[in-house]
């Protein structure tokens, strides 16, 4: 068994998570629950192959080998059932950066890119500091459950200048794993308007019990076609520093533009022992990663619980992947600025604000719970005795 309970110091570690909370928090001590990296220790088969390569005392250029690639061929074919090959896997130093790139291969400044808001901030990022215009699909939530638009999807795709949709499947922050149904209708719409598909996939190994995720290019020939996938082992075992992601494109065409793009910035090398991590965690990780998600799941009904049961003003549905909770705290009847300072100031805790996911992020607050049960108990109880007061 794995020992997720450890509590870590990692303070003074230059962590994003743990050492900006005075800048983003004005408040060193507050609980981090922000960034997406986990609290536990990356599992040992990492750290071991990745000792083992920094024994050799040079750390020159290093190219991916054949073994590279098998580990990623194995991995998505045991997980997803997804045959892919060599050649259709493409390297990136992160997810980020790797749609960001395709936003670049694949459109011209001016071009139009929807995405499905509340997302991933980065995305909106990528798309208007490139010079291409966004275009908002946001989600339909009912009773803190989240579906398409797909009225609006539709609208917004038949735009003959909008060129890519951006979708998050595992979404963040909502936790939706994407039904077939959902993805066919998607893509059937992509194929009418002939919009290309890019599909932030990182989070599909974190996927809760009960629920299965589909990469979205697996469903067609025309999805495979018109489908880019980004995907990496970084949130799955915690290595988001290594910078090692990757892309999965099976049209020659697309595969050319991207290897042009990603030549022209010279990013094709990647990080040396990231290439280790990579086919370290793919070969041997898979016991501890089921270790780990029995341990999420067993946070997120902890937090479930105790709101239900302790401070019913703030609710959220269980996620279907990943493991960040999105609280709706609409009932708590405070502004945004009033929430964010609510969180930090009354209840001591660092969390991401809604309203950085764009539209439908107003009144919401993204709880990371991928750390010791000691820290969620914690973190609750600081919770409670803040909404005690504010009740008061």
């Amino acid at each position: 068994m794995h020992d997720f309970d450890k509590i870590i110091k990692r303070e003074n570690t230059n962590s994003v998570k743990y050492d900006l909370r005075k800048f983003y928090f004005k408040d060193e001590n507050v609980i981090p629950m922000w960034v997406a990296d986990m609290d536990f220790e990356t599992p040992k088969c990492i750290t071991n192959a990745v000792n083992q390569r920094a024994e050799h005392p040079i750390y020159g250029y290093s190219i991916k080998p054949d073994s590279y690639y098998k580990s990623i061929i194995k991995w998505v074919n045991d997980s997803h059932q997804w045959k892919v090959t060599k050649g259709e896997i493409h390297f990136s130093p992160g997810v980020v950066p790797g749609f960001t790139l395709a936003i670049l291969a694949y459109s011209q400044p001016g071009d139009k890119v929807v995405v499905q808001p509340p997302v991933y901030f980065p995305f909106f990022i990528a798309v208007e500091k490139n010079g291409r215009e966004l275009l908002h699909n946001q989600l339909l939530e009912k009773n803190n459950y989240y579906t398409i638009d797909f009225d609006d999807l539709e609208k917004k795709l038949s735009d003959p200048k909008t060129k890519i949709l951006l979708t998050s499947n595992p979404h963040n922050p909502v936790g939706r794993v994407w039904k077939r149904e959902e993805l066919e209708r998607m893509l059937s719409l992509c194929k009418k308007y002939d919009v290309l598909l890019l599909s932030d996939e990182i989070h599909s190994d974190l996927i809760s019990k009960n629920h299965k995720h589909i990469p979205a290019a697996l469903l067609s020939d025309d999805a495979k076609s018109r489908t880019i996938t980004f995907m990496a082992p970084s949130k799955t075992f915690n290595m988001a520093g290594l910078g090692t992601s990757y892309l999965i494109i099976q049209n020659r065409t697309l595969r050319k533009q991207y290897e042009e793009i990603i030549e022209a910035y010279h990013l094709g090398l990647g990080n040396i022992f990231g290439n280790v991590a990579l086919e370290a965690a793919y070969n041997f990780g898979r016991p501890w990663l089921h270790d780990l998600l029995n341990y999420l799941d067993k946070n997120t009904k902890l937090v479930h619980s105790f709101l239900q049961n302790n401070i019913p003003e703030i609710t959220f549905s269980q996620p279907e992947a990943t493991y960040l909770l999105w609280l709706n705290c609409k009932s708590l009847h405070l502004t945004d600025e009033e929430l964010n300072n609510f969180f930090i100031k009354k209840a001591g805790l660092g969390l991401n604000r809604g309203t950085v996911f764009g539209l439908g992020g107003e009144g919401y607050m993204r709880m990371n719970i991928a750390c010791p049960t000691s820290i969620i108990e914690q973190s609750l109880n600081q919770l409670l005795k803040a909404v005690k007061e504010k009740r008061t």
